[in-house]
């Protein structure tokens, strides 16, 4: 699994998650990614600051990968979202709709929603990423 910083021709900036570097290049070329804000399928890959090199990478070309289990991956995300999130708990429908509305400062947040407040967000056009984060043990 590799993850590229990917950017549209709008600007807008995002994740996202493919097999292998030829995935990415295939599903490109088919204009199979899209801009989640805009739609649009004029999409790079943004340059990153990121890397990750260990002794257990290996070069390809000019491309190192790191062979990540699925659980690692997993628990990056969570740490992600932990440090970089604002957690408004059951909050979140009620809070993101007044950041769309422009009554709160735009940023970062996570939280629960029940189905009928997911439905609500959409039909306001509140742009929201459902991700469902399971318990780890340590």
């Amino acid at each position: 699994m590799i993850i590229y910083d990917l950017k549209c021709e709008k600007g807008h900036t995002f994740e996202g998650w493919f097999k292998d570097r030829h995935a990415w290049i295939l599903q490109n070329s088919q204009k199979l990614v899209s801009c989640p804000v805009c739609n649009s399928t004029n999409v790079e890959i943004a340059p990153s600051s990121i890397a990750i090199m260990g002794r257990n990478s290996r070069v390809t070309g000019n491309i190192q990968e790191k062979e990540v289990s699925p659980v690692q991956a997993l628990q990056v995300l969570r740490q992600y979202i932990d440090k970089n999130f604002e957690d408004v708990g059951n909050k979140f429908a009620e809070v993101a709709l007044k950041m769309h509305c422009g009554d709160e400062e735009k940023r970062n947040i996570k939280g629960t929603t029940t189905p009928q407040e997911e439905n609500n967000l959409k039909e306001e056009g509140v742009q929201f990423i459902k991700i469902p984060l399971l318990k780890m043990d340590s």
